[in-house]
């Protein structure tokens, strides 16, 4: 093994990940020619019974490896069967399986990081009543089963690593790979503030905004949800209204920045509100795109002009409606994550992946380079 690595690396993609890993997989080989290796995969499975219940099973040895799992628990195109009938995996099987594997390691790894791009139960990560904490269960869980290094990309909310001070855990930005998708797919776009500007839906995802504000030099806007406290519907309380805090927006572009999209309606509504306020073209940055309750809220906003494009990951898994519509962009993210397993596999800082503001400001300087 070359001296440069911490440990011989395997990477295993748990199920319904296969196309993603295969694509990190690739630039993994092209960086590591020397190598000779015909692939970085290691072939691993959860294979189940006829009740639903299931076994980790690693095929190869995994004695010295530094072994990265990626996993998405948020695929629900992954299937099995139980008494007979096919049944969708939910986040909490994902999890399970995700456990078996590392279970399956028996301790013979060197190093296991886990590589979970939207954290699970990442929305639970506080206590406001009587209720379960868990995200930071999880976190727990995975920590005393021997991993390592936890891999996230924009965690909900980042504070949930005080649960597990004494690991490794890391919340990825994407903001680089967005800003130059979005520049990719319209040349036209200006990173002026009087041609463009930032939106937050919310005022819990602001620090996100905040951050694509400070680094492109852009004016912030933000609305708040005034919520009726007196129900609850789907195990939350229901938004009456969004209310805008900032400059006008008439005349310029705008980005909405989220973490992720669920069923949709709220970003709609913020573009609606957006677009009587005299907006131009609407964007809306989401790492993850969920829509849960499918496609026909932004077809019909695409439709009526209110929202220009959408832009999410591949991180997670989205049917082949969603990546087909006209309104969609996908961020393909396979090189970045390939980016963090090589450098960590070498045992070096991943700093400069996680705050990638010198790339965004080369971004941005090169795109009015073009202009002038």
């Amino acid at each position: 093994m070359d001296s440069r690595y911490f440990g011989e690396l395997s990477v295993i993609g748990m199920k319904g990940t296969d196309k993603f890993v295969e694509s990190v997989d690739w630039y993994l080989r092209q960086w590591r020619k020397e190598d000779e290796k015909e692939t970085y995969l290691m072939q691993a499975d959860c294979i189940r019974f006829g009740t639903g219940e299931a076994k980790g099973i690693i095929k190869e040895s995994v004695r010295g490896h530094d072994m990265f799992l990626y996993v998405d628990c948020f695929n629900y195109g992954a299937t099995y069967k139980m008494y007979g009938q096919t049944v969708p995996m939910s986040p909490d099987e994902h999890f399970q399986d995700l456990k078996r594997i590392i279970y399956a390691a028996a301790g013979k790894a060197r190093r296991i990081n886990v590589i979970m791009p939207m954290l699970y139960e990442g929305r639970q990560h506080k206590r406001s009543a009587r209720e379960s904490l868990d995200c930071a269960e999880a976190l727990h869980e995975l920590t005393n089963a021997g991993v390592t290094n936890i891999i996230t990309f924009d965690a909900h909310d980042g504070r949930v690593q005080n649960a597990i001070p004494h690991s490794g855990f890391d919340s990825v930005r994407t903001s680089y790979q967005m800003l130059k998708a979005l520049a990719r797919e319209y040349p036209d776009i200006k990173f002026d503030s009087d041609k463009l500007m930032i939106i937050s839906p919310d005022e819990g995802g602001m620090s996100r905004a905040m951050y694509y504000s400070s680094v492109l030099g852009l004016e912030l806007g933000m609305f708040y949800k005034r919520r009726n406290y007196t129900i609850v519907i789907d195990g939350r309380n229901p938004i009456e209204a969004h209310e805008f805090l900032g400059h006008s927006v008439e005349g310029r572009d705008v980005i909405i920045v989220d973490d992720m999209i669920s069923s949709g309606e709220s970003a709609v509504d913020v573009a609606m509100k957006l677009k009587e306020r005299g907006a131009n073209r609407i964007f809306v940055f989401a790492t993850f795109g969920l829509f849960v309750n499918g496609t026909s809220v932004f077809d019909k906003a695409y439709e009526d002009g209110i929202i220009t494009r959408v832009f999410t990951t591949n991180l997670n898994y989205r049917t082949t409606d969603i990546i087909d519509s006209r309104w969609y962009a996908e961020v393909n993210m396979c090189k970045y994550v390939a980016y963090l397993i090589d450098t960590i596999n070498k045992d070096e800082s991943i700093s400069e992946l996680l705050d990638p503001v010198q790339r965004i400001h080369k971004l941005v300087d090169r795109v009015r380079d073009q202009k002038d």
